[in-house]
């Protein structure tokens, strides 16, 4: 169960971080949903979203290789 979250949010990162340099690039295929598109926006979304699962991922491995 654990191994699934884990993979679950590797994931998930990894896909925060392929979006945050694709909007780095052109801000325009990862904000398609939004009606301005910048770099800084890019940086909001995606740069705090792979900030917080780092933070989860480290706060699992934390507390569970603890047990």
């Amino acid at each position: 169960m654990l191994t699934g979250i884990l993979t679950l949010l590797k994931i998930v990162l990894g896909f925060c971080l392929f979006s945050l340099v694709l909007g780095l690039i052109r801000p325009v295929y990862v904000l398609w949903f939004m009606d301005r598109m910048n770099r800084l926006k890019v940086i909001k979304y995606y740069g705090i979203a792979s900030l917080l699962v780092v933070t989860l991922l480290a706060l699992l491995n934390w507390v569970f290789v603890k047990l």
